[in-house]
């Protein structure tokens, strides 16, 4: 016996079998953004205050690099996961919920690209 109705089952409608993917997918960001962050916030509290040249030197560890770049990315996946939630929960108009998620993906994107781009130029300078 389904929890569903009599006409969503002829009509074949209910769970898209996605849920509990992009659940656990979130769940797995987060806990790679709370394993990375104590790493990540500690080397930026050190960078912050000195020369330029002196914060770059602390990115040109890889570890430091690594952790930055593995941070960043992890954070803009993490927003396109929760905000993808929001705009699927609240926006009703399928021509406008497609174009603000592709919109939202494209821009978490280019700016994890970028980020991950400007770690890599700080930690590959000479």
């Amino acid at each position: 016996m389904g929890m569903k109705t009599s006409r969503a089952q002829v009509r074949g409608l209910g769970s898209a079998k996605s849920g509990t993917d992009h659940w656990w997918t979130q769940r797995i960001s987060a806990i790679s953004l709370a394993l990375l962050a104590p790493f990540f916030f500690v080397t930026f509290a050190i960078a912050i205050g000195k020369p330029w040249d002196e914060a770059v030197v602390l990115y040109k560890y890889p570890f430091n690099a690594i952790v930055a770049a593995l941070f960043i990315l992890a954070v803009f996946h993490h927003i396109n996961l929760g905000l993808q939630v929001v705009i699927e929960d609240y926006i009703h108009a399928p021509a406008l919920r497609t174009g603000m998620l592709i919109g939202l993906k494209l821009l978490c994107g280019l700016l994890g690209f970028a980020a991950a781009f400007s770690i890599a130029m700080i930690a590959f300078s000479v």
